[in-house]
């Protein structure tokens, strides 16, 4: 179980007993994974017509924001060349 690298991923070492950095490092990698929203989703019930359209607008963000991306790395790309040659 040690040796697998989900378990590795999520380790976090205290290094010189300063438990402050290390718990920061915890809650950051909890957050990244999704798992303190759950936590906090799971604490109360939560409506399945609520449970729909917050889905539904994960789902919309999630393409919105890989849209964006894909547009910025287009527009930002360094070998465009020059629209405005002479300027």
């Amino acid at each position: 179980m040690a040796n697998h690298l989900r378990f590795v991923g999520r380790t976090v070492m205290v290094q010189n007993g300063n438990v402050d950095v290390a718990y920061g490092v915890l809650n950051r990698i909890l957050a990244q994974d999704g798992v303190v929203e759950a936590v906090r989703r799971s604490r109360y019930y939560e409506k399945p017509c609520r449970a729909r359209r917050r889905r539904a607008f994960e789902a919309c963000r999630r393409v919105y924001c890989a849209e964006m991306a894909r547009r910025i790395a287009f527009v930002a790309r360094s070998s465009r060349r020059d629209p405005w040659l002479g300027c």
